[in-house]
Parts: C-alpha cells; structure tokens; sequence
C-alpha cells in the first residue's frame, strides 16, 4: 500500500519544468517545487524585467526570491528513487502523432488533456493543474483538447468561432454576426453541428450498410471462387480421364492396325516365297533337261537318237506364270491412304469438337456482363482469329491467306458440291462459332463489302440469303464514303468517318452488337451502330463482297 501511495504522489515530486524527479528541490514563495537548476535558469532570463514569476502559476514576485533546498522533499525523493519507481511519465502519456501536445512543455512535450480557450493554450495534466488551484483562472474557459487552437478564434476580432452563418456556411463570432454576417441566417456552432452530426450519423448507417453489403458480396464471390476452382478440377480431372481413354483406344487401333499389316505382310510373303521356290525348282529342272537335249541334239547315231527323243521332249506340268499378277506400287499404299483418311477425318472431328469444347469454357461467366470498352486496347482484350469456311464460300469467291481472305473472281472457282454453299450472293462464314465476347476487324479494299454476323442455318439460296435481308443475320454496308445497316431486309443509312477497316464487337450474353469505324492512321474508334437484342443461337462472322475483284480480309491481330 506504501509504494502504491508513492506511486500515486510522485507527481509531487516531479519537476514541471524539466519533467524529472526533484533535484536539489526548492520551493518558492506560491508553494511550487522545482529542481534548484530549473527555477534558477528560468530566473535568470527574467533579470532584466526584475520581475520573477512561478512557471506554473505565473504569480510573480519582487525581489527575486532566495531559494533554499526543501529537504523534506529531497528526502521524499531519495525514498522514492530506493523503490525503483520512474517518476517520469510513461511514454503512453507523451504526444503521439495524433495527438495535441502540450503547449508548455519543454523538450519531448506531454499529451494536452485540455486546451483553454482564454488562454489559447493546450496543457498536459501536470501544467493544468494551476487552472484548478488559482481563482486567477476561474473563468477560463476549458475544453477538450484542439489542434490548430488559433484557428478557433475570428481573424478579424480575435472572438471565439461559435456562431455559425448558414447563409456562407461558415463559422463566425458573435462581432462577425452583427457586422458583414448582419441579418444572415444564423444558428449557434452547437446546434449546426448537432444537425450535421445527426446527418453524419445517417451518413454512416448507410456507409456501413455499404460495407455489410460489400462483406457479403466479399463472401458470395469467395464462394463463387471456390466454385469455379472445384469445377474447373473436376472437369480438368474428367477431361484428363478421357483424353487417356482416347490415347489408350487410339493406341490399341494404332497396334491392331500394324498387327493386321504384319500378319497380312507375312501371309504374303509366305505366299510369294512358296511360289517363288517352285518357280527356281523348274527352272533346274528346266536347265537339266535342256541340257541333255542339247547333248541329244549332237548325237550324230540317228538309231539313239531316235530312240532317246520320246523321253526326253517331254516336259513335267509347268507352274502358270500367267496367274501371276503383280500390282505395281500397291501393296500396302492403301492402308497408308486409308490410315491418312481417318488422321484426316479425325482432324476435322477434334478441330470442329475441340473448337465447341473451347467456346463452351469461354462461356462460363459468372459476374454480369461487362461494360463495353472504351479504347482499341480494351477491344483487343476480346480479339478472335477468325477463318472462313470454304465449304459456304459463293464459288466466284477466291480464299487465300490462310482462309482468311475472299476475293470475287471473274469466273466460278472449282470446288467441290456441298450444302453449305451459298449460291445467290458472294458472301462466305466463318469456319468458327462465335460466343461470349468476340472482337474482330476487317480490312477491305474495295467500296461494296458488308461484314456480317449470321446465324449457320441461314437460306443458302434466294435474294433473302443475302447477309441482311432476313432476321438470321446483321450486316453492315460499307461503301465508298456511306455506311448502312441491314437487318430482316430493313436498311438504315449510317454516318461516320470513312476507313478501310471495320471493327466488330459481339458480347453475346448481353445481346450486345457494335459496328465500329478503325482510323487508318491512329486506333481510334467510332461507333458506326449498336445493336441490342436477343441471340438465340450459336452466330458466325461473314463477309459479302460485291464486284469482281474486290477483297475483304479478316485481319491478323498480334
């Protein structure tokens, strides 16, 4: 209990002015205590006044005090430096960044516990303590602790700001109101801010309404994240068991192919082998017998001759080398054919399925759709390599680069019959379905092309195949300085800046579709016309081109 009373005393024991415990203690005539050093070089600096006052309650005195060493306090001191006990104050009680420090602190300044607005001054607990025990400060005017006290007060009439002018919105004295703020709507600084902070109250229900709503977005989209995650392992896990599945059949065709191949090849060759022995055994048999009518033949005896003749011309059944039928570089060609074939067909089957695959992943979207860009960057974002199908290609249109351009031709080009192929007008689809957002230009040399966007079953046949003149397909006429826009045979004249390249923007989930005009020089982009509508099938880019010799490129974007 002792050493708790220490504890509670020892800012008796401390020096206002150095902040430490007592050295040398003096008091001086109000009955403060300082360190003998400390009053005595406070002192010094008011030699010239011949005035001497108490650093903490300013009473002064004349002439300068004698000071003598207060040696109960000295005592009181050295029992409390025999505890262990730190007089100063803990580092919680010093001026933090955001706090307002102590006005009358020396070196590192205490935390101000109040600001008197009479004296404009802040004060720790230790220098305020004078403002309680002297009448002298009775009516002053304490409050909790301001920053920046002197911007409290008025410029002009150096009165306290606590009227508040609702006419300018601002803070004024009572002078201000009876002066340049006369007959202004006035209310007291107080009851302004008791309806601003019933508004900041308002205010900060909604702002944390805000940040409840936020958090629980926060988790939806967490759980939305963990959604995707385990979907898309599932589905990575699904695939890669199939796709083994595929490899493993592939593999097991791949090796009943070479067996059939080598058990076919050593059929053959045993065959070819057999007959092969026969014929080497004539052809000794042939050669010995031979020989000996050869020697019959020099016999000069006509008696032996003709007596060893019937034996000998005749021959034993002879291997029929006519049923011999040799097929020149066809032997196992075939199968080679056969096997390219179905690399061939398969190609297509993995290319058309793996594309579907492909724009079945880019279909999952979970947030709502997008706003549209805004610059040629942000498009590109979407940019599609886009080729076109030459089994819908008008036969007068020429495909090159890659498939990726169609030029109209003077005659009709050899291709193969399909039903894909239009026949009334030279347009040609794109080999690739489009969905989610797509983005692609068009670059075009000629004043007659329209680039399109079409659904697959649209007529082959007919004026109403033409992209444009039915409600499977939009098309946008680009001509020599005119555009226009045609959808179910409706046509809508269109203005913008001429460009040989046309940028298109198809968000499909957002029933989005835009036309845009691609500087030549620059990327800027002009919105040339924006469709909104439903899509409710799977859509392809197409290109028609009007006269003979005429192109229009899909360009390749990097």
């Amino acid at each position: 209990m002792a050493q708790r009373g220490l504890q509670l005393d020892r800012g008796t024991l401390c020096c206002s002015v150095c902040l430490d415990l007592l050295k040398d203690p003096v008091t001086v005539p109000c009955g403060h205590s300082y360190c003998m050093n400390c009053v005595n070089s406070r002192w010094d600096e008011e030699d010239e006044k011949k005035t001497y006052s108490c650093p903490q309650c300013r009473q002064s005195f004349t002439p300068r005090p004698v000071l003598v060493k207060n040696t109960m306090l000295a005592v009181l001191v050295e029992e409390l430096k025999k505890t262990g006990l730190q007089a100063a104050p803990a580092d919680h009680c010093y001026a933090g960044p955001e706090d307002v420090a102590c006005d009358v602190c020396t070196g590192r300044k205490l935390r101000a516990v109040k600001s008197c607005l009479v004296c404009r001054v802040s004060y720790c607990e230790l220098h305020l303590q004078p403002h309680f025990e002297s009448p002298a400060f009775e009516k002053h005017k304490l409050v909790d602790p301001l920053e920046n006290l002197q911007e409290k007060f008025c410029s002009r009439h150096d009165e306290v700001l606590k009227i508040f002018c609702c006419t300018d919105q601002q803070c004024i004295c009572y002078l201000c109101s009876v002066d340049e703020h006369k007959g202004h709507d006035t209310v007291s600084a107080a009851a302004e801010r008791t309806e601003r902070q019933r508004e900041l109250e308002g205010s900060r229900h909604n702002i944390q309404q805000r940040i409840q709503d936020r958090e629980e977005d926060v988790k939806l989209l967490q759980q939305e994240v963990e959604a995707i995650n385990g979907s898309a392992d599932k589905a990575v896990e699904h695939s890669e068991k199939i796709f083994t599945q595929l490899i493993r059949l592939m593999e097991e065709r791949r090796s009943d192919v070479k067996q059939q191949v080598r058990s076919q090849q050593e059929t053959e060759v045993s065959r070819v082998k057999e007959l092969q022995e026969k014929l080497e055994q004539e052809i000794i048999e042939l050669k010995r017998k031979d020989a000996e009518l050869k020697k019959l033949s020099h016999t000069e005896d006509h008696n032996q001759f003709l007596h060893n003749y019937p034996s000998l011309s005749a021959l034993s059944e002879s291997t029929h080398s006519s049923s011999i039928k040799i097929r020149p570089l066809k032997y196992f060609e075939d199968v080679t054919a056969a096997v390219s074939e179905l690399r061939d067909k398969l190609q297509d089957v993995l290319d058309e399925e793996l594309l579907k695959i492909s724009l079945t992943v880019t279909e999952v979207d979970v947030l709502l759709p997008q706003p549209e860009p805004e610059t040629r960057d942000g498009f590109l974002q979407y940019f599609r390599q886009i080729t076109l199908d030459p089994n819908t290609a008008h036969t007068q249109l020429l495909l090159s680069k890659g498939n990726r351009k169609a030029t109209v031709m003077r005659e009709k080009q050899s291709c193969s019959s399909h039903t894909d192929r239009f026949t009334d007008w030279l347009q040609v689809l794109s080999r690739q379905r489009l969905t989610g957002r797509s983005y692609w230009e068009v670059e075009r040399s000629s004043a007659g092309v329209s680039v399109a966007v079409s659904y697959k079953e649209i007529s082959r046949t007919g004026s109403e195949s033409g992209f444009g003149n039915n409600d499977l397909s939009w098309a946008l006429g680009c001509f020599d300085i005119t555009y226009n826009f045609r959808h179910n045979s409706i046509r809508t004249l269109l203005s913008g800046p001429p460009s040989s390249r046309v940028g298109v923007y198809l968000d499909q989930g957002a029933g989005t579709l835009s036309f845009y005009s691609v500087s030549d020089t620059s990327d800027t982009m002009t919105l040339l016309h924006r469709v909104h509508t439903t899509f409710s099938q799977p859509l392809y880019a197409g290109l028609l081109v009007y006269w003979a010799g005429d192109t229009a490129e899909l360009c390749e974007l990097k």
